[in-house]
């Protein structure tokens, strides 16, 4: 059986990062376990690709949640990166970080070390951004994050309209402070996508102390005592197993990571017990916490045919797009989706933004889907702190069996209440004396809804995810928690779960620059720990 330092399972968002970082000084053996393939597919790497990833078998887990029964009992499609990369690989590649309170509401539950500027120098490490170093960004890190280049008449007819409302305009959604509208910035470079994978894994490949194991899933970790020694992995059909002599960190998500430590023994105990799994170590809260952003998705007909359904309408408008990204990198193949946002209020009582939109210059039925074969964009909402809260769990002693998730959408009556709210704001944006000349009428919802109940029965017939599953593994010292502040699991040696399972309340955002961050602070607080053998597990106060 090979042996390593360090086990990494999952190779996405955090894996990538840590197994860098974990690698760099050559002192410590590392192996990265990827279940999905390498990232060969072109349009991985090409950002308007999202729509070719969005379905695809190879690249995406394609999951489904359990009926939902606030959702008019839809089963909700989930899809979740599968390969290197992971969902970096295959997202909308918005560069969003959260607010300054997300972090520093997490110290004050108890995790020290994770408030605002404590976590701001593991972003700016992270970061190469376009507009080089600041005070709050890095210039000369491995992830870049990009400016869109262009203006786009539709997104500033959008500005114009939000400042009608009140809404500012900013220039950095990521400086703590969200309130405002304008421009993503997006994880590319010269046009291409960034991935974890393109930024932290091709550089570190040709190190003789990191080895990377791809079609590779792991089943179940090698219990010694309350120690884990290793992991079980199935790849081409054949059963194998690894050790690590210092430990195994999961990174495979905020659903797969609790899946793998159920399979392992360690959970729920009556869940264990229906499975006919032994019970290594009972951690209740192993698969509870579940959180994730629901978008309600306004599509508009656009009155002037300058939106990407026009441009991918015929072979000429796809032929000129297409030069336009290979000579220069820029126009609609290189930016994706989503061209800006903005961030308000529209809760009493909020202090800070509590929804964030999305402004794509296209429309489809479905997120990923076909384009419409009309001019039309797309106001996508999303509530930033919900209140409802699901869970993961296995199905049974099967790895290769999906887990049930229920994330539980709109149960909290305080997202009931926001989901109304955010899609009566976006009409009132929508109809704003900036945009009337834009916009010829409202495809979705319609005018036929309008009153309160009727915008919520739309919230339930079309909500969908925003792909930011969180939560499942989460960090602290109550008895619910899974890991304590190193991100150690409570009351096991040798293991850490290192990604955004272990948030304990949902970032005010898109979650890829979180994941970095948390695989940076990790790598960190990992280096240091290896110094001094820490092979005692972390125990409740």
């Amino acid at each position: 059986m090979a042996e390593y330092d360090f086990v990494i399972v999952g190779a996405g968002s955090s894996g990538c990062v840590l197994a860098n970082r974990l690698s760099a000084d050559g002192r410590h053996k590392v192996l990265l376990l990827e279940a999905g393939p390498r990232d060969n597919y072109i349009w991985i790497h090409i950002p308007i690709g999202y729509g070719k990833t969005m379905f695809h078998q190879a690249y995406n887990w394609g999951f489904y949640t359990e009926p939902e029964a606030e959702m008019h009992g839809r089963k909700i499609y989930w899809p979740r990166g599968r390969g290197l990369g992971g969902s970096s690989s295959i997202n909308g590649l918005v560069f969003i970080r959260g607010q300054r309170d997300d972090y520093d509401h997490w110290a004050q539950l108890g995790n020290a070390g994770w408030d605002w500027n404590s976590v701001l120098p593991c972003f700016i490490k992270s970061e190469h951004n376009s507009r080089g170093a600041s005070a709050t960004h890095g210039g000369d890190g491995p992830l870049w994050s990009s400016d869109i280049r262009e203006k786009h008449e539709l997104m500033e007819a959008i500005i114009r309209g939000a400042k009608e409302l009140g809404v500012p305009y900013t220039s950095d959604f990521n400086s703590g402070d969200q309130e405002g509208v304008g421009y993503f910035q997006l994880f590319t470079r010269n046009g291409w996508r960034n991935s974890s994978a393109v930024a932290y894994l091709r550089p570190a490949k040709g190190r003789p102390n990191l080895s990377v194991e791809t079609e590779a899933q792991a089943t179940s970790l090698i219990m010694e005592g309350r120690r884990v020694a290793g992991v079980r992995f199935r790849q081409n059909g054949a059963n194998r197993e690894v050790r690590a002599a210092r430990e195994v960190i999961l990174s495979a998500g905020a659903l797969q990571s609790p899946q793998l430590l159920q399979l392992s023994g360690i959970g729920p105990a009556s869940l264990l017990r229906r499975h006919g799994i032994e019970v290594a170590h009972e951690l209740p809260g192993v698969g509870q916490n579940l959180q994730d952003h629901l978008q309600f998705r306004l599509m508009f007909r656009v009155s002037k045919p300058i939106t990407t359904n026009d441009d991918l309408r015929t072979l000429a408008g796809q032929a000129r797009i297409g030069l336009k990204w290979l000579l220069k990198g820029t126009g609609p193949l290189g930016i994706g989706i989503n061209q800006g946002g903005l961030f308000t209020r529209v809760l009493p009582g909020s202090q800070t933004p509590d929804i964030q939109f999305h402004f794509g210059t296209l429309s489809a039925d479905l997120a990923g889907g076909k384009p419409h074969d009309w001019s039309g964009c797309t106001f996508s909402v999303c509530q930033l702190r919900p209140e409802s809260r699901g869970s993961v769990e296995i199905r049974s002693a099967d790895p290769m069996q999906p887990p049930a998730m229920q994330p539980n959408y709109l149960t909290a009556e305080k997202d009931r209440l926001c989901a109304v709210e955010s899609i009566k704001y976006a009409r009132r944006l929508a109809a704003t004396a900036a945009l009337k000349p834009y916009i010829l009428g409202e495809y979705k919802p319609g005018d036929s809804v309008r009153s309160d109940s009727e915008i919520l029965d739309f919230a339930r017939e079309y909500g969908a995810t925003i792909f930011h599953p969180t939560g499942t593994c989460k960090m602290g010292s109550d008895p619910m928690a899974v890991t304590d502040a190193r991100l150690r699991v409570h009351g096991i040696g040798g293991l850490r779960v290192v990604d955004c399972s272990i948030m304990p309340t949902l970032v005010s955002g898109n979650t890829h620059a979180p994941a970095v961050m948390i695989a940076e602070k990790a790598s960190d607080m990992i280096l240091d720990d290896a110094k001094v053998d820490r092979s005692q597990p972390s125990r409740l106060q």
